[in-house]
C-alpha cells in the first residue's frame, strides 16, 4: 500500500504547485517609480512626489502602460491614470518650495475670497480678481454680489485677498 500512496502523492504534486498569475492589484512602488521617472526627481526631494502612493490602495492592474502628465498649470501635481476603460486615476502632489516673490498667486478673472477685517471682526465674501498679482501685491477686486463695486485688496495667499479697515 505504501507504493500506491507514494505514487498518488507524485501524481497530485503538480496540482498543488501554484500557477503564475497576474498580480491582483497595481504595484504602488511601480507608480512611485513612474512618477520619479516622469519628474526626473526622486521621491521626497524638491520637485518629486511629496510622499509615496498610499500602500492601502487596491487599484486594478493596468493592461496598458500608465498615462502620466502634469495636472494644472502650476506643475505641482502629477496625474497618473490607467488608460484601460473604466479604470482609475491618481493625483500625486509634488514637494515644491515657495516660488519667486513675483510669481502670480492670483490671476485676473479668478474667483477669490475677499476678507474684510478690522479691530475684532472679519467678514468674507466671494469675489473676482480684476487684476493678477503675487502674494503681498495690491490688486483690484469686486464682490460677486449684485452691484459689487471694484475695491483694492492685498493678496494674502492664492485665492484669498484682504481689505483692512482701521479702527479710527
Amino acid at each position: 500500500m505504501k507504493p500506491f500512496v507514494f505514487t498518488a502523492a507524485l501524481l497530485l504534486a503538480p496540482i498543488a504547485v501554484p500557477t503564475a498569475r497576474a498580480a491582483p492589484f497595481a504595484d504602488p512602488a511601480a507608480i512611485d517609480a513612474a512618477v520619479a521617472q516622469f519628474t526626473g526627481v526622486p521621491l521626497g526631494s524638491t520637485g518629486g512626489a511629496a510622499q509615496p502612493v498610499d500602500r492601502r490602495l487596491r487599484l486594478r492592474p493596468c493592461a496598458n502602460p500608465l498615462s502620466i502628465g502634469w495636472y494644472g498649470s502650476r506643475r505641482d501635481t502629477v496625474l497618473v491614470q490607467c488608460p484601460d476603460v473604466g479604470s482609475w486615476r491618481l493625483f500625486v502632489p509634488l514637494l515644491v518650495t515657495a516660488g519667486p516673490a513675483d510669481a502670480p498667486a492670483v490671476l485676473r478673472g479668478e474667483g477669490v475670497t475677499i476678507a474684510v477685517t478690522g479691530p475684532g471682526f472679519s467678514v468674507s465674501q466671494p469675489g473676482e480678481a480684476l487684476d493678477g498679482g503675487a502674494v503681498g501685491a495690491w490688486i483690484r477686486v469686486k464682490s460677486t454680489t449684485a452691484g459689487g463695486q471694484p475695491m483694492r485688496a492685498r493678496i494674502v495667499r492664492p485665492g484669498l485677498v484682504e481689505v483692512q479697515l482701521s479702527g479710527e
